[in-house]
Formats: C-alpha cells, sequence, structure tokens
C-alpha cells in the first residue's frame, strides 16, 4: 500500500544530529519534529522529574528569543507546537505553513545551541511552581491520581527506569538548583542525542543547506548519554509474588486496577497485547465493556490498556464500581473473563473487528502529517527503521486466536500481578 511505504532520507550531521527528511506535497504545510534521547528512565532516586521540568524551561526562551515568544512566532504564522516527555524520550514539534519552515529551524535551534545564557534562576523557580501544581492538580489532589506512581513504584524493582512518574516526586521536583538543570542540558541536549525530523511540502534543492545553516555550528556534548545502558536492568523483571494494595481516598466510586508485567515496544507479543486489549474494552461490544458496563451494569467503567517502552512493558485493566457493588465481584468478573480467553480464545468476528478497527484508524491518522512526522520519529527510536509503517501494522494483521491464548497464559494467567484497590474514606475500618 503506496499511503504506508514512506519516502525518505536519513542522514548526519557532523555534529551527530539525526535529521529525516519526508517530502510531501499534499498540503502547502511542513512538520517540525524533534527528539532527545531522554526521558524520565534517564533519571535516577533523588533526581526524579527533572526530564519533564526541562520540558518546561525549553519553552521559557534562549538567548535570541524572549521568553513565551517561541509559542507566539508559531502561532502568529498560523501553526500549532507542543512537547511532551515519556519514559524513553522528549519532544518538541511545530506543525506550520511552509513558507515559515525556516522560522521553525531557528527557533528550536536557539533553544538547542542557545539555552543556557538566557537560563536564570526567576524561569527555574517559576517552572518549579508550574511543575509542582501540576503535580498537585494531577497526581496528588486528583481522584485515583497516585494509582500510576504506585503501580510503577511496585512493579518495577527500586532503581528500574520505570519505577517513578514522569512528572516525579514532589521534593525532587522542589530541589534543582539552576547547576542541576544546566547540567542536565548540557549532557542531554546535544545534537549527537536528537533526531531532527522534517516532513511535507519544503524545497528539496536546498533543504540540507538549510538545516545545515541553523544546526550545524552546535557543538556536540562529550558526555556519554546512554547511562541506562551501564545499568543492572533485566531483561525480562518479574513480581515474585501477587502484591495485594488497598488504599482509602475522598472518591465516591471504588476502584481496581490489575498490573502484569508484559513486553516491550514492538516485541513479539506486543501486538496481541494490543488486540487483547481492544478485544476486552476498546468498544461497547467489547467484552468486558459490553457485560460489566452495559448487560449487567456492575461498572461504572472498564479499561484495558498495553504499555511498551524501551526496557520492558505491563499491561493494565482498570475497573470502577458502580454504588453497592463490591471490587471483589468486579474482580470475579475479570478473572473469569481472561480464564474464558485462556481455554477458548476469541471469535473471528471479534478478531476481525479488532483487526479492522486498528487498520482504519492507523491509515486515518496517516492524514495527519504531524503524526507521520512522530512516527517516523518513534520508529527510527524504536526499531531504527523510520518507515516501518508497513510492518507497524502488518504485526497486528499476524495477531491469530492462538497468540491472544499464548499471551493471556503467558502473561496473565501465568504470571504474578498487582492488585490496587482505591477506597472511599468513609469504608475504611475504625473511621
Amino acid at each position: 500500500m503506496n499511503l504506508l511505504n514512506i519516502d525518505y532520507e536519513k542522514y548526519k550531521l557532523e555534529n551527530g544530529l539525526e535529521v529525516i527528511l519526508h517530502h510531501n506535497s499534499s498540503l502547502p504545510l511542513v512538520a517540525v519534529n524533534l527528539w532527545y534521547r531522554v526521558g524520565s528512565s534517564n533519571e535516577k532516586k533523588g533526581k526524579t522529574g527533572i526530564a519533564h521540568l526541562f520540558e518546561h524551561m525549553m519553552f521559557q526562551g534562549s538567548k535570541n528569543v524572549p521568553k513565551e515568544i517561541h509559542f507566539r512566532y508559531i502561532q502568529e504564522a498560523g501553526g500549532t507546537l507542543n512537547g511532551s516527555t515519556s519514559f524513553d524520550r522528549t519532544n518538541y514539534y511545530e506543525k506550520l505553513p511552509s513558507n515559515y519552515l525556516d522560522l521553525a529551524l531557528w527557533l528550536e535551534s536557539d533553544r538547542m545551541g542557545f539555552l543556557l545564557p538566557a537560563l536564570t534562576q526567576e524561569k527555574l523557580t517559576n517552572q518549579i511552581g508550574v511543575v509542582s501544581n501540576e503535580r498537585l492538580e494531577r497526581y496528588d489532589n486528583q481522584p485515583y491520581g497516585l494509582a500510576w506512581e504506585i503501580l510503577v513504584s511496585n512493579l518495577y524493582p527500586e532503581g528500574h527506569p520505570y519505577s517513578w512518574p514522569t512528572i516525579g516526586f514532589m521534593n525532587d521536583i522542589k530541589s534543582y538548583t539552576l547547576d542541576d538543570v544546566s547540567g542536565f542540558f548540557i549532557k542531554y541536549y546535544s545534537p549527537s542525542n536528537a533526531t531532527l525530523v522534517i516532513a511535507g511540502n519544503f524545497e528539496r534543492e536546498n533543504i540540507k543547506d538549510r538545516i545545515s545553516k541553523y544546526f550545524n555550528d552546535i557543538p556536540a556534548s562529550k558526555e556519554n548519554t546512554d547511562n541506562n545502558e551501564n545499568r543492572l536492568i533485566t531483561p525480562d523483571v518479574k513480581l515474585e509474588k501477587n502484591i495485594f494494595i488497598e488504599r482509602f481516598e475522598n472518591v465516591q466510586l471504588e476502584r481496581v486496577y490489575f498490573a502484569w508485567h508484559t513486553e516491550k515496544a514492538y516485541g513479539p507479543n506486543d501486538n496481541s497485547l494490543d488486540v487483547l486489549s481492544d478485544i476486552l474494552t476498546g468498544s461497547k461490544s467489547s467484552r468486558l465493556t459490553k457485560h460489566m458496563v452495559y448487560d449487567t451494569e456492575m461498572a461504572q467503567d472498564v479499561s484495558a490498556f498495553q504499555f511498551s517502552g524501551k526496557y520492558d512493558g505491563h499491561f493494565m485493566i482498570i475497573a470502577t464500581a458502580k454504588p453497592g457493588i463490591s471490587l471483589s465481584k468486579l474482580r470475579e468478573e475479570i478473572f473469569k473473563e481472561i480464564e474464558n480467553l485462556s481455554k477458548n480464545g476469541v471469535t473471528k468476528k471479534e478478531l476481525s473487528k479488532s483487526k479492522n478497527m486498528i487498520k482504519s484508524s492507523f491509515i486515518n491518522s496517516m492524514q495527519n502529517l504531524d503524526v507521520i512526522a512522530d512516527h517516523l520519529n518513534n520508529y527510527n527510536f524504536y526499531l531504527n527503521e523510520p518507515n516501518s509503517f508497513n510492518f507497524d501494522l502488518k504485526r497486528y494483521k499476524e495477531v491469530t486466536n492462538e497468540s491472544i491464548k499464548s499471551v493471556v497464559n503467558m502473561f496473565i494467567t501465568n504470571n504474578r500481578y498487582i492488585e490496587l484497590q482505591i477506597r472511599p474514606v468513609d469504608k475504611k475500618p475504625n473511621g
């Protein structure tokens, strides 16, 4: 399928910056997508949250770009922009009219090469406050907001790169100094630790000269950025026993979480686990959703998903009980369905529907230039092949009833798990 066979060119500048070019003249737009190979997994105990904090700092101005002007310039040009941080990487992206490509290149190069001269204690203090408030609003003071943090800290052993949340712990966030963030920038925000994707309607004949003009003179860091390779990261993280955690919080409805260790990103079973999650809760007619939310009305909601990262992955099922329904009842129904799947698998109709929905969603997303650009960076990062669109879609086509049964038995039925129950404070024994 030509739509999924993306023509690209990949090369490196003298300073190590990796560049991926994809020309597409169908719209007068261009997407600039920059991935730095650093995320919360590059942090360590006592220094969590700095990757996410630094994402904020990157929008606070650089040597030639005053604070907040990056956003203003792109938006006034009719473009959109943002950034995000994950366990494995941090990315920054713009989509704007093609004739403003040089603006985006200049803005990204100025903060890659000249952020430190504009870094001040006032800006750092301000963003520490912003991130601390974000942590309070989205995690500490949010109903069920600490669930992810609790699950990963119990699922992964202490010191594992995924054993803390990307946003970091509050005490760590508040502790950062100018020396900390400067050192982080020097080590990780190097052209040799980044990949720049440009996708869209650019002028082929001079694009490389334009990229060199803005980025080639930025020096590469001399520090080793791949510090995770020197850590003891076991290839197969396992729980020694089932872990049960009960918490009483200021919530209205009881909720239960289950988590199992599974597969890394693009591993051989990653696709079947994705399809399994869709068959369980991907639509109104999926197994758990139909039975628990609509037919019996025992659950307010139920969801399942496979998380896959560079170093490990896990499968989660989450269900919120309707008033008067016990979590033990939800647990019983969830494990009954898991047992059913492990023995009998799925129907041809279910499998076909799930595959078609994944294929349709994937192809529809390809209408967005910024999605294509991000996929090119994603595939390059995890697979070292930017044009992996057909590979990605084909692996879902290869999912079978037997592979679904296999992952259920391998990772869930015969695997240790974490069960986290969150219940209202008034249900707590002795007050």
